[in-house]
């Protein structure tokens, strides 16, 4: 399953790299994308049993906010 995670508060190639090692902290997971353009992380969550509690909460340990997840 592939998610779309909309994230706030990456304004740099330095965040989205951060943003990027966050997500490659859930076992399993494959980060698709992180977009700097359209504050947004793809990843595929099909070896995975993170949840999107586990998405927020990665993502919020490293300093961002999810607004929004959308099963793609």
């Amino acid at each position: 399953m592939k998610k779309k995670i909309l994230v706030e508060g990456m304004s740099c190639g330095h965040c989205v790299a951060h943003v990027r090692e966050a997500l490659e902290e859930l076992k399993g997971a494959e980060v698709l994308d992180v977009s700097l353009d359209t504050n947004s992380a793809t990843v595929d969550l099909t070896n995975s049993n993170a949840s999107d509690e586990d998405i927020k909460a990665i993502i919020d340990e490293y300093g961002y906010k999810v607004v929004g997840i959308e099963t793609v």
